[in-house]
């Protein structure tokens, strides 16, 4: 029986015979981040991350949305479940297991989860994916890919910690809400837009929300000194 024989010309792969190579074009993956809402109070973090990467060019955005935060952002913002939807280029259901975000050949830039709940934060450190949300987050991890958890909750006990720690300890960058006051915020919106900067620093992906610190000024001169 003749051996079949392999495809060599350029346009094909070479290992598997009758297979067309993908253009260069075609083997890059597209610009994607993945945004989860989970059910901690501050949904207005992830409402305007989405807003400002709806702006961002090349790039997709790709939603989970848990059922908790759908309640949260109704309750605490102007916003309803849709118009946020609406910021995405691609929403998922938080029960879809089988959704293209939990698997790792979904390549994507990163994930953030803002805000994120204690709830989602203990299933990300112990690999507890029984939603989306949680399987996108440990798919993010288990690919070495960039993994940002704004975890909104205080007081914190040891627990929350720990939690914290052994995520931090697989790799994620765990970025509380906290405000600073060196840019001299006027508004709850300066405030929210700082904290999405720092967001969108850890992600690697440029803005305009934040003045970048170049240092303090000269303290001034004691008169009594002189």
């Amino acid at each position: 029986m003749p051996r079949r024989a392999w495809h060599l010309d350029p346009g094909r792969d070479r290992m598997t015979p009758g297979t067309p190579l993908r253009s260069p074009a075609a083997r890059r993956a597209p610009q994607r981040l993945v945004v989860g809402l989970s059910g901690a109070s501050g949904s207005i973090y992830g409402i305007r991350l989405l807003e400002v990467l709806r702006d961002v060019p090349g790039l997709e955005t790709h939603l989970v949305i848990s059922r908790a935060a759908k309640r949260t952002l109704v309750d605490e913002t102007e916003y309803t479940v849709r118009d946020v939807e609406a910021l995405a280029t691609r929403v998922y259901d938080d029960r879809d297991i089988g959704a293209a975000l939990a698997s790792g050949s979904f390549r994507t830039a990163g994930m953030v989860v803002a805000p994120c709940s204690i709830k989602t934060l203990s299933a990300l450190a112990n690999s507890h994916a029984d939603t989306l949300l949680a399987r996108a987050g440990d798919v993010t991890l288990k690919e070495g890919r960039p993994l940002v958890v704004v975890v909104r909750e205080t007081p914190l006990h040891v627990g929350h910690l720990r939690q914290m720690l052994a995520l931090a300890e697989m790799g994620a960058v765990i970025l509380p809400p906290v405000p600073a006051f060196y840019h001299h915020p006027k508004t709850i919106r300066d405030l929210v837009d700082h904290t999405v900067g720092r967001v969108l620093d850890r992600i690697g992906i440029e803005h305009g929300l934040v003045t970048e610190w170049t240092g303090t000024g000269q303290p001034d001169a004691d008169p009594s000194s002189s």
